[in-house]
């Protein structure tokens, strides 16, 4: 009995036999997960296939259509007609005209294309296949360019112009049509007792833009009665800015939209009296940057405190004040103006820097400083006493800040003489002698053929100017422009209707470059300064690879 319940029973272990067994479970535990990890992360390590059966395929992207918006008729004032011819502050009709221009310097570049009103009711003109030009005369509202491109992006311009010869708004209201914009800033125009400021928002998409407004003064930032405004699909949205910001005697805009893009400019007219003192539109410059670079200051003879002097305007956006350096290269190279060179920046307060006293001539301004600035700059040429006043009259003309190297074509407006300007600018802040910048110019004609072509080579850290009609109907193949030089001519004959500039590629000095427009009159010569409009960048092809894993095959 007693040997039958041995053989039985299992033997009771002892306390320490208990540890040493739960320890071995642990670790044989311990060791199963980690194999399980191990084989889990390789797994997720190893690919699906070798490379070398993974198939690459490179895919076109196509280049897409150009579009411009361009400013309609002149925004007429408020009490037009009001009886007495001699206080009309429109005694003549104002005449706009929209030139057109497409390049396609190797046959690849642009194709077809239409000019539209804004709201697409209509077609205004339309654009051949290839190189064309085209001119219409009595627009009557605002304009949409579009041009389809080729192999590559169309290389399109336009330029609307408004022509005022007498009344408070005598001038040449010109500017190059824009590519619609999410982000613009811009930098001009006044708000006080004698000066008008319009904000003008153009919508071209299919979708409503909301847009946001900030305004800087010479006091800082403008505490705004209104900052937030819908802009319809095809309409057109004019804000008064004296009635949102009254009494700023200079002006900084920032406009930024959502749900779609708009062409903006702004409307600036001034009168001293009775006597008009110009009218322009003010259109986006650059940016903020710590480098700002404004071309086509193209100057008359002025005196030391003349109010009606060219001047630089200049603004720190931000809330950090700077001391911006200014640096004019004019015909000659690097020209000192006193009080000019150094400027201090109050963070939102708008600058004014005269420019009083500067030789006549062709410059181009460079604003360098440790904090994001905005510039541009605004011309002036003088006319005779108005009937009504011993004052002379002004004509005025803003010239934006411009991305330095960039290809771009430029519209000459219908019935203005249009003089090239470009200056020559070093990456580093000298002047960088015994460099030059280099590019090739095509005059194109009313027809869209290229009249001419020439190329132009610049010294570093100088401004040269040329006559448009000089330079297409020129002999040479090479055009240098040395120092000084300038073959501006009021009697060149007419016929060049576009510039199409192509930068060589230097990314120690490049070309920034405007067309300067003048109509002459027998009380003075107005102007306008136009901006290029740049070629869009081409798109890069793309890789494709198909992954299995996704269940792309």
């Amino acid at each position: 009995m007693s040997a039958a319940s041995t053989t039985g029973a299992r033997p009771v272990p002892t306390r320490a036999q208990v540890w040493l067994g739960r320890a071995a479970r642990a670790v044989s535990g311990l060791a199963v997960l980690g194999l399980t990890v191990v084989v889990v992360v390789a797994g997720a390590r190893a690919p699906a296939e070798g490379p070398s059966s993974v198939a690459t395929t490179v895919v076109p992207v196509p280049p897409t259509a150009s579009t411009l918006v361009c400013a309609g008729p002149l925004i007429q004032p408020d009490d037009t007609g009001r009886g007495d011819s001699a206080f009309d502050p429109t005694p003549v009709e104002p005449v706009t005209t929209l030139t057109v221009v497409t390049s396609v310097p190797d046959r690849d570049g642009s194709s077809a294309g239409t000019v539209a009103p804004l709201d697409r009711s209509a077609v205004t003109a339309t654009l051949a296949p290839g190189g064309t030009a085209t001119v219409v005369p009595d627009v009557t509202g605002p304009q949409v360019v579009r041009a389809e491109p080729g192999t590559a992006p169309a290389r399109v311009a336009a330029a609307s112009a408004g022509l005022v010869t007498a009344g408070d708004l005598r001038g040449l209201a010109a500017a190059s049509c824009q590519q619609p914009t999410a982000d613009a800033w811009l930098l001009g125009g006044a708000t006080d007792l004698s000066s008008t400021a319009q904000l003008v928002l153009s919508n071209a998409g299919s979708t409503p833009a909301e847009v946001t407004l900030a305004v800087w003064g010479p006091s800082g930032p403008a505490d705004l009665t209104g900052e937030r405004f819908l802009v319809a699909p095809g309409a057109q949205h004019v804000v008064v800015l004296g009635g949102i910001a009254p009494e700023q005697r200079r002006l900084a805009l920032h406009v930024s939209a959502t749900g779609g893009r708009v062409g903006v400019h702004v409307q600036d007219s001034a009168i001293d009296g009775f006597t008009p003192a110009g009218t322009e539109l003010v259109v986006p410059g650059a940016a903020p940057a710590r480098r700002q670079v404004v071309p086509g200051l193209a100057v008359v003879d002025s005196t030391v405190g003349d109010l009606s002097a060219p001047a630089l305007r200049l603004l720190a956006p931000g809330d950090t004040g700077t001391t911006a350096q200014v640096t004019l290269l004019g015909p000659t190279g690097v020209t000192e103006l006193p009080g000019a060179a150094s400027v201090a920046l109050v963070p939102g307060e708008v600058t004014d820097v005269p420019l009083g006293g500067l030789p006549a001539g062709a410059y181009t301004a460079v604003v360098d400083a440790d904090q994001p600035v905005l510039a541009s700059a605004v011309l002036t040429r003088p006319g005779s006493v108005g009937e009504l006043d011993d004052v002379p009259s002004v004509e005025r003309a803003w010239a934006a800040s411009t991305a330095v190297g960039r290809s771009g074509v430029v519209a000459v407006p219908a019935g203005t003489r249009g003089t090239l300007v470009a200056g020559a600018v070093a990456a580093r802040t000298d002047v960088m002698p015994g460099r030059a910048a280099a590019a090739t110019l095509r005059f194109l004609g009313a027809d869209g053929s290229v009249l001419a072509e020439r190329r132009l080579r610049l010294d570093a850290g100088t401004t040269g100017s040329w006559s448009v009609d000089e330079l297409a109907t020129g002999t040479g193949d090479v055009v240098v422009a040395e120092p000084g030089s300038s073959t501006a001519s009021p009697s060149a004959p007419a016929g060049v209707v576009g510039v199409d500039l192509v930068t060589d590629e230097d990314s120690e000095v490049a070309l920034a470059w405007a067309l300067v427009a003048e109509v002459d009159r027998p009380d003075g010569v107005l102007v306008s300064v136009l901006d290029p409009v740049p070629v869009p960048r081409t798109t890069p092809d793309v890789a494709v690879r198909e992954d299995p894993r996704l269940g792309t095959r």
